[in-house]
């Protein structure tokens, strides 16, 4: 007969590392929460998280980011947020495990990656002086919690009392026998040795009365101390609380996010001014009334977000100011009163993202409202030679933009205002840049904070060292919004509906090619400008069965949008839309 090896009363030496991996993860868990609710009191834009996130942003392959991008969309934080968490879990609870078993392991564990945060803070630009004290407090706290929770797991289950060997699993030969009071072994402590009493035979578990083998004796350390039970309480009490604690953290860090006070309050009292040159109004017609079609004006709810800022930085519009530095005759520093001052320009402008795929969303039309950024950029008089502005956000994110695309006749501007209110947090409060014609990773600044005008021969934007091209002009594309691909409609007529865009040109015409056949030209409905999508549809007669539907798009000079397929690296995918639809008899 076998025992099983066991640390204490009913406890395995599997379940112990269990229960330590537990106290691990709790221990970084809360640690990391504290950490949080620390960072956003002192260093609002950065936290070890969000720098250890901006770090895998920064070092993935834009590959890597395309995929994050094309599987979850504008989720992609969240998704790596969760893979981040992920991966701290495992780690904390490797760090309780190697503690466990050996003093101090777990802790050089901690305070190695503790080390990697102090790193990933220091390498972004929003960081304040104490910001890389956080990480620093995060991995001693990490620490404390995770020596606590251990000696209270050694009062339960010490790890001495047996070990998973051969002489663990035998019984003790001096162990008393179990309602016996006797001693289970050869070696009686009231005979010397080899003086046997009569009558006994030895067995392979020792000695009972009248000749009878003695019953299995258990190993002494499987005996329960009394102290068992209450040691065991303390610990899953203090295992609980500090997740009730770390739990409350939570809560705590986000309400404290949530509120983001001088911020939050500095926008909703904000009234932005009226616009010197107003949008033009919306031809009649513009927008197509069609279930299930993009709204011709995206809500600020709805508009896509893809930027590298896993923590949106708040900025204190009090304390917001814009530098234009480089090459040019006059420096110049522009706080936000003085920006909102400026005689300012109100355009519906269409923008999008080089990410995005062939007939997906990672575009939107808003009424933007701001301050042409020719103006500022005549102010500071760019020099002879010069060729590109390099724009750069509060968190570092840098866009390069050719110096024509922000001093030609196109409405480029330094925008405070989204559909009639101030720029919504998550979309550049309090100004961002606005550049029609240019996808977003060359142009649309958030949370911009300096203009350098400069060359391309000297600087580089965020994304060209990562593979994608210097210049990034929106391409000619289109899109089918209504059916969805996949859907079931009735046979009849089924009306085909979605949007066209082709800035700065503007779209002339749009095409609907059903299963290979001759292509139809749809009803196009009047742009608001040429820097914003159009609308379009067209009824078809459909029978039933399967059916492939094709779009294209034609700008007004007559250049037709590209059929062959290209992907979204380096400089944006190509290729006709098509949805295939299943039409119900």
């Amino acid at each position: 007969m076998t025992t099983s090896a066991t640390t204490g009363p009913g406890v395995t030496a599997r379940t112990r590392e269990g229960w330590a991996a537990a106290a691990g993860i709790t221990a970084v868990g809360t640690a990391v929460v504290l950490g949080e609710i620390a960072a956003t009191l002192i260093s609002p834009s950065v936290s070890p998280m969000t720098a250890v996130g901006g770090a895998v942003i920064d070092a993935v392959p834009p590959g890597v980011k395309d995929w994050a991008v094309s599987l979850f969309g504008t989720a992609d934080k969240v998704a790596l947020l969760a893979g981040m968490a992920l991966v701290i879990a495992g780690l904390a609870a490797l760090a309780g495990v190697v503690e466990a078993r050996r003093r101090f392991a777990g802790v050089a564990l901690i305070a190695v990656f503790g080390l990697a945060g102090v790193a990933a803070v220091l390498g972004r630009a929003a960081a304040t002086a104490y910001a890389p004290a956080v990480p620093v407090a995060v991995a001693l706290a990490a620490v404390l919690l995770l020596r606590w929770l251990l000696r209270r797991l050694q009062d339960w289950a010490p790890e001495n009392w047996a070990q998973e060997t051969d002489a663990a699993r035998a019984p003790d030969a001096r162990a008393p026998v179990a309602d016996q009071g006797e001693w289970a072994g050869p070696n009686r402590p009231d005979l010397p040795a080899g003086h046997e009493p009569a009558g006994h035979e030895p067995s392979e578990h020792g000695y009972a009365g009248n000749g009878q083998p003695m019953p299995p004796a258990r190993p002494a350390a499987a005996l329960p101390p009394a102290a068992a039970p209450p040691a065991r309480r303390r610990f899953v009490q203090a295992l609980g609380g500090t997740a009730v604690a770390g739990a409350l953290g939570g809560v705590l860090a986000g309400t404290l996010r949530g509120s983001a006070a001088a911020v939050t309050e500095g926008r909703s009292k904000l009234v932005l001014p009226a616009a010197k040159s107003p949008a033009p109004a919306i031809p009649a017609g513009a927008s197509i009334a069609l279930d299930g079609l993009e709204p011709l004006v995206t809500p600020n709810a709805d508009f896509y977000r893809i930027d590298t800022a896993l923590r949106v930085p708040l900025i204190d519009p009090d304390k917001w100011a814009l530098k234009v530095t480089g090459l040019v005759d006059r420096e110049i520093e522009l706080d936000f009163a003085a920006l909102l001052a400026k005689p300012m320009t109100e355009r519906h402008v269409t923008i999008a993202c080089v990410s995005n795929q062939v007939g997906g969303d990672l575009i939107g039309n808003a009424r933007w409202l701001g301050w042409p950024v020719r103006e500022l950029l005549a102010m500071a008089g760019p020099k002879p030679g010069a060729d590109m502005v390099l724009s750069r956000s509060t968190d570092g994110w840098t866009a390069g933009t050719p110096l024509e695309a922000l001093t030609d006749s196109r409405d480029a501007m330094l925008a405070v205002g989204m559909n009639g209110e101030p720029l919504p947090l998550e979309h550049g409060f309090p100004a961002r840049l606005i550049v029609p014609g240019l996808y977003g990773y060359v142009s649309a600044t958030k949370w911009v904070t300096e203009l350098k005008v400069t060359r391309f021969a000297d600087d580089k934007g965020y994304w060209t060292p990562r593979g994608w091209s210097e210049r990034g002009p929106i391409k000619i594309s289109s899109r089918i919004d209504v059916p969805r691909n996949g859907a079931r409609p009735g046979a009849g007529t089924v009306v085909f509906g979605g949007t066209a865009w082709a800035q700065p040109t503007g779209v002339g015409a749009v095409d609907l090619r059903i299963d290979g056949g001759p292509w139809r030209s749809v009803e196009l409905a009047p742009g608001i400008s040429k820097d914003t999508w159009y609308q379009w549809k067209l009824g078809a007669v459909l029978g039933p069965g399967q059916h492939e539907v094709q779009v294209r798009a034609t700008d007004l000079n007559g250049v037709v949008q590209v059929e062959g397929h290209a992907p979204v690296a380096p400089d944006g995918a190509t290729g006709y839309h098509t949805i295939r639809v299943d039409v119900k008899s």
